[in-house]
């Protein structure tokens, strides 16, 4: 309710500013009410003052290069980047301290996996404030920095983004596909527009050949998106839904193997990168081949996808919570004999003995597959085989590491020179990795959003 109530603010503030003469009273009120770091109107973002220096200090640090806890950290915060990390570090003069107390620092958390625009008839104003709104929601959870992996109707996220990164607006770093090249197919095409398919080439086209594929490519770049993604793997075949009789899942393949390589190449040709929805069959088989940099879901992950998945040094992200969702449907249509959620069991097994690098993505896009509460797959990753350590790393460098423009220099880990990206949980995650489930303070490039445990 606290970010629905930011966005009120300041999308009201926005507007009643824009409909007022400049430099008037009413102007410096509206600016004054927004929820910002400063009121006046050279500085109304939400940006650290480069001047500021921020001393945070507790009982604890999660380390996530080794995975240990370090005692008594004091983390220096020089404007928007840590300047130094140390136990027993002196205060600078002219710093403010929070001192958390008893509370674990550890850096924020990556989601590789979010769709912050559902996938509804809403007008585009709608479908950005909602974009806008899921995104603060996951910031406020601990979640600094997150990859939506498609939000279709628009290449609204690409604004968004560079809006939160200019200060215009709270909310997380986000690396965004915009629309996916081969949009996810869960129903047949009704037959209700002659030129459907001379319309374009994304969102409501099929790209039916290599070229038309490389084609796409550019069109989303110019765009401005981060990433592209595709889907290999449709989930039925014709009026057919998504299990055979014999409980196994249908795994339609909507791509052929020559036109995802096309897709790879003309990305990474354009400083791209690219993500696959593939759950097995053909269609996982031609995302690992080709070299796709994130495979998703891989629910029927045998031993030559491990293989090629080790072999090419792939990520794999497991989504859990939006199986979660379709557990009772997938028992009830098949009986009790299967569900995706069982298959992904599975498959992160598979996957973890095997030593694949496992990256947290939670496919967060819905009241039934919620924003802000996507920390609970912490628990799945424990009871599948991880240490809560090893589950905690799987948010940090290994995600940083998967996202484009090398941000694995930039965030990830509590270092020196990496932003100040920065979440707090008042027990110790290392014995009840839930948690993490409740985050009381946040960071994000030296602006507290949150803090309910310390005093400024």
């Amino acid at each position: 309710m606290r970010t629905q109530h930011t966005l009120v603010i300041l999308f009201g503030a926005a507007v009643a500013a824009a409909s007022m003469p400049a430099g008037s009273q009413e102007t410096e009120a509206v600016a004054t009410a927004a929820r910002t770091p400063s009121a006046s109107l050279e500085a109304r973002k939400f940006v650290a003052p480069p001047s500021q220096v921020v001393v945070i200090r507790a009982a604890r640090l999660f380390d996530s290069r080794s995975g240990k806890l370090l005692a008594n950290p004091v983390i220096v915060v020089r404007g928007e980047r840590i300047a130094e990390v140390g136990a027993g570090l002196p205060v600078p003069a002219g710093a403010s301290v929070i001192d958390l107390g008893s509370a674990t620092l550890m850096p924020g958390m990556i989601d590789g996996h979010v769709h912050v625009n559902l996938n509804q008839p809403n007008s585009p104003a709608k479908r950005t404030l909602i974009a806008l709104a899921n995104a603060q929601v996951d910031l406020e959870a601990g979640f600094t920095t997150v990859l939506d992996m498609d939000s279709r109707g628009g290449f609204n996220t690409v604004e968004i983004r560079d809006a939160i990164n200019s200060g215009m607006f709270l909310g997380p770093r986000m690396q965004v596909v915009g629309q996916s090249i081969n949009q996810r197919a869960t129903n047949i095409y009704p037959d209700l527009q002659s030129l459907r398919y001379y319309e374009g080439f994304t969102e409501n086209k099929n790209t039916n050949s290599p070229w038309l594929a490389r084609a796409a490519v550019r069109e989303a770049k110019l765009h401005g998106v981060d990433w592209i993604k595709i889907y290999t793997t449709q989930d039925f075949v014709g009026p057919v839904h998504m299990w055979r009789s014999d409980a196994t899942l249908v795994n339609s393949p909507s791509l052929t193997l020559e036109e995802v390589e096309a897709i790879v190449d003309e990305a990474h040709r354009l400083g791209l990168k690219v993500a696959c929805h593939t759950y097995g069959g053909e269609g996982m088989r031609s995302c690992l081949t080709a070299g796709v940099d994130s495979p998703n879901h891989l629910l029927e992950l045998d031993d030559a996808g491990v293989k090629l998945l080790l072999q090419k040094k792939l990520f794999f992200v497991p989504t859990i919570d939006d199986l979660v969702s379709l557990e009772k449907a997938d028992l009830r249509e098949t009986g009790g004999r299967n569900s995706r959620l069982r298959l992904m069991e599975q498959a992160f097994k598979k996957a973890l003995a095997a030593g694949v690098t496992i990256v947290f993505g939670s496919g967060a896009t819905s009241a039934t597959i919620p924003h802000g509460k996507q920390v609970d797959q912490f628990s799945y990753f424990v009871k599948w085989g991880m240490t809560p350590a090893q589950a905690l790393q799987t948010a940090y460098l290994p995600a940083a590491r998967m996202l484009n423009y090398g941000w694995e220099s930039q965030i990830g880990s509590i270092e020196k020179g990496k932003f100040a990206d920065i979440i707090a949980v008042a027990g110790n995650p290392l014995d009840d990795v839930a948690e993490m489930e409740r985050v009381k303070f946040v960071m994000k490039g030296g602006l507290v959003v949150r803090n309910e445990l310390g005093a400024r």
